[in-house]
């Protein structure tokens, strides 16, 4: 029987997870170049990206692919991936085992599926629109009830924007008696949530290959995300606010006011 979209996904993602992970074992043999402040691009980034757009278009060849390393491969089906080879690059090229392998499948504005593996702790996130989600075949369902001062909530930082909305993020949930963590991982963060090891997770602005995985597998969990349309963060990234449905509206309203100025 042919495998569907969610299941050749799934294996994709493993492939490219037990390279990066080749990668990772040898770090003395790692080239790594510096493309901005805080901001990492390493051999492995790019060949990983590289076996993952092959392996996708092999077999799905209509499709689109937009990725953070290379440019697009323009499709006809109006179905696109957008992947990210290894979320969490400062991570792995300083020998932090907190990186994952992301991919998203999109259409009409909305992401139909997501796929997060990680290869360190043999972890994979798993959502398809409608259908619920799952972490390593288990389905996943949000029933956590604390309040924000109860538990943790990941932050993310970008050097997209100003350094004032992260601080006053973190100064605002300090104030309300939360943790906050950051595992400079976006992705794995957001899943997190999911899988009711955060609250929430708040960051003023992220790529879409860092967040819409992550977002559906929240939503279809039972969490609440914060309203985008995906093409529209594919062109230019945006806002991310998820919690789960007893911190949202504290968290979507601390990051306002952290954010706007």
């Amino acid at each position: 029987m042919e495998k569907n979209r969610r299941d050749t996904v799934v294996d994709i993602c493993h492939s490219a997870g037990a390279r990066a992970k080749a990668f990772f074992e040898h770090p003395e043999s790692l080239r790594t170049e510096i493309k901005g402040r805080q901001d990492f691009v390493s051999q492995a980034d790019r060949e990983v990206e590289l076996l993952v757009r092959q392996l996708l278009r092999d077999a799905f060849p209509d499709d689109t692919i937009v990725g953070e390393e290379h440019a697009p491969d323009v499709g006809t089906s109006g179905f696109t991936w957008v992947i990210d080879p290894i979320d969490g690059t400062t991570n792995f090229v300083n020998g932090i085992a907190a990186w994952t392998v992301v991919i998203a499948g999109v259409e009409n504005g909305r992401t139909q599926i997501g796929v997060l593996h990680d290869p360190n702790l043999s972890e994979t996130f798993v959502a398809e629109a409608g259908k619920g989600a799952e972490l390593n075949g288990v389905p996943l369902r949000i029933n956590d009830t604390r309040k924000i001062f109860e538990g943790t909530v990941g932050v993310g930082y970008s050097n997209r924007v100003e350094d004032d909305g992260i601080l006053r993020l973190v100064t605002a949930l300090v104030e309300k008696g939360a943790m906050f963590h950051r595992n400079a991982s976006g992705a794995l963060s957001i899943a997190y949530v999911a899988a009711g090891r955060l609250l929430g997770y708040s960051e003023e602005h992220m790529n879409a290959w860092d967040c819409l995985a992550a977002q559906l597998i929240v939503a279809e969990a039972g969490g609440v995300v914060e309203e985008q349309d995906a093409d529209d963060m594919i062109v230019k990234g945006g806002r991310v606010v998820v919690a789960t449905p007893a911190v949202f509206d504290d968290l979507l309203a601390i990051s306002e006011a952290a954010f706007t100025r």
